[in-house]
């Protein structure tokens, strides 16, 4: 049996850039295209060479990567309708790119050439055959994009295939069939593609926008139809509503379709390729992506978790190893006993399945969540509850009481006016039977508190000072109560080395913002500097 191949080709660092909020530098890229290749991604489309200086200047010091599995391409278009191309500088800048593949992208509707190219429907297909002629005789691999092609085809079937065989006969290596605008569905696309292939003798390729939620799908549909090269990105991003996912698409043909496209190690790294764009692209990674997201192997319902604590594959479609990602469980007032356990028996604290502990424990999630508390996304505080259940469990503080003051007042007229602020917390906390009372104070209230507490504390445990409080975040969980409504704090707190999630509930946002923070501190004494020891 032929053993079954897909080629990947990643459009991230150009298609991909075109989405809203992302502008990746040419280090950006580099870094980029070089994980790309890590993961084992046939083709990396750079960019636009002489669209703009960024792209030009990335094919230049792209010539220096070590790139072991991967092609690297320049995209472009076929030439102006009013040049000859030999002159044209797009296909120029595209040789001078010094890439071994180049993609050109051109209409295959012909709605798309007269009323935007405006030109004839025979000059369009000499433009696409001169084009491809012309990259081909400099010894390049061409990929030919037929842009708009499923909507030219659905409306004039005849000349959108015209345009492949312009584009066949100049001599491209595949034939890409673009779906531009992601309106068309699967059952199409499987349709479309099983008449293209009885008029054409090339490989064919497919390009996805994801306008309709359909992009993987069409995608996977086309394969299915013998469809050799598959175009997206990663994380699905792209212009209006995105891309094809690479992130997606991967997995499934390799593991669901059996196909070969990347190796079992390669396909391990995944969900760090994943995580990685999305740190570079400075956006924050999608949780909920399938695959990679590092919820797409959540579980909280108690049945749910019960039935993986016996069988894991019962609740979970793949292996998420397969992909480098990982099981997950929270706890909320949706949990069962089997959260509990779960949960306990992954921290190693131990609670017995059979005893009251786990129930007792559920019980008091039900009513800390019924009061604005949330522990999904609060594992540092949920850990604490658990081992604040034990016998025997000693705190390293305790608040004895705090008071927070926070003064407005107006500078003088002759210093400008300005209003300034004042925050300052008094606090008092226990360690060892000894009461420390230290004041503090800070560019707001819970900035003040965080100060005090820390003065309280850094003499008997000074390994605090490493730690930093770098995301704050307040909800309203209701507003009919107006100013005086429930809200709930998430703080994230880290040491350089380590992250972790604390909350916080209350009609008075101070308290809210106590109670996380004091779980923060507790929390980074507890379990992640246990180095931090007492000075004696």
């Amino acid at each position: 049996m032929a053993v079954k191949r897909v080629d990947l080709y990643d459009t991230t660092l150009r298609d991909g850039a075109q989405q809203e909020g992302i502008s990746f530098t040419v280090s950006d890229k580099l870094k980029i295209a070089q994980k790309l290749d890590e993961l084992g991604i046939n083709y990396i489309e750079g960019g636009w060479p002489g669209s703009n200086p960024k792209d030009t200047e990335f094919f230049e010091k792209a010539k220096n990567l070590k790139l072991k599995n991967a092609i690297l391409v320049a995209f472009g278009s076929t030439r102006r309708i009013d040049t000859d191309v030999n002159t044209d500088t797009g296909l120029k800048a595209l040789v001078k790119a010094g890439t071994r593949a180049v993609n050109i992208v051109g209409k295959s509707s012909d709605r798309q050439v007269t009323q935007v190219l405006e030109t004839s429907l025979d000059n369009n297909l000499k433009i696409i055959r001169e084009s491809v002629e012309f990259l081909k005789s400099r010894g390049l691999i061409v990929f030919y994009d037929a842009e708009h092609f499923f909507d030219g085809f659905k409306a004039n079937p005849g000349y959108s295939i015209d345009t492949l065989l312009a584009a066949q006969q100049g001599g491209a290596d595949c034939l890409v069939l673009c779906d531009t605008n992601g309106g068309t569905l699967p059952v199409e696309v499987a349709d479309i593609v099983r008449q293209v292939k009885k008029k054409l003798n090339k490989p064919l390729g497919i390009h996805a926008h994801n306008d309709s939620e359909m992009a993987v799908a069409n995608s996977l549909a086309a394969v299915e139809q013998g469809v050799q090269h598959v175009e997206g990105t990663i994380n699905g991003y792209g212009e209006r509503c995105g891309n094809a996912n690479l992130c997606s698409i991967i997995p499934a043909l390799k593991l669901k379709m059996g196909y070969q496209c990347i190796t079992g190690k390669q396909l391990a790294r995944l969900t760090e390729a994943s995580r990685f764009v999305a740190e570079v692209a400075n956006l924050p990674p999608n949780s909920h992506l399938p695959y990679v997201g590092i919820s797409a192997f959540l579980h909280k319902a108690g049945l749910h978790v019960s039935a993986i604590s016996k069988w894991e594959e019962s609740y979970q479609h793949i292996d998420p190893e397969l992909v480098g990602n990982n099981p997950k469980v929270v706890v909320s007032e949706l949990s069962g006993k089997s959260n509990i356990i779960f949960k306990a028996r992954e921290l190693g604290i131990p609670i017995q399945p059979s005893g009251k502990e786990a129930r007792r424990i559920l019980e008091q999630i039900k009513e800390l969540e019924s009061l604005g508390f949330q522990y999904e996304d609060a594992d540092a505080s949920f850990e604490l509850l658990l081992h604040r259940s034990q016998a025997g469990y000693k705190p390293p503080f305790e608040l004895v009481d705090y008071m927070v003051v926070v003064e407005r007042h107006r500078r003088l007229p002759a210093l400008g006016g300005k209003v300034e602020f004042l925050s300052e917390a008094t606090i008092k906390v226990k360690i060892d039977g000894k009461i420390m009372h230290t004041a503090s104070e800070g560019n707001g209230p819970v900035n003040a508190l965080d100060f005090a507490l820390r003065k309280a504390l850094l003499e008997f445990y000074p390994g605090l000072a490493k730690v930093d409080l770098i995301d704050y975040k307040v909800r309203i969980l209701e507003g009919s109560s107006g100013t005086g409504s429930q809200v709930r704090v998430l703080i994230e707190s880290s040491n350089g080395n380590v992250q972790w999630r604390t909350v916080g509930s209350s009609t008075n946002i101070i308290e809210a913002s106590w109670l996380a923070l004091y779980d923060s501190m507790e929390y980074f004494l507890l379990r992640v500097n246990k180095d931090a020891r007492r000075k004696k």
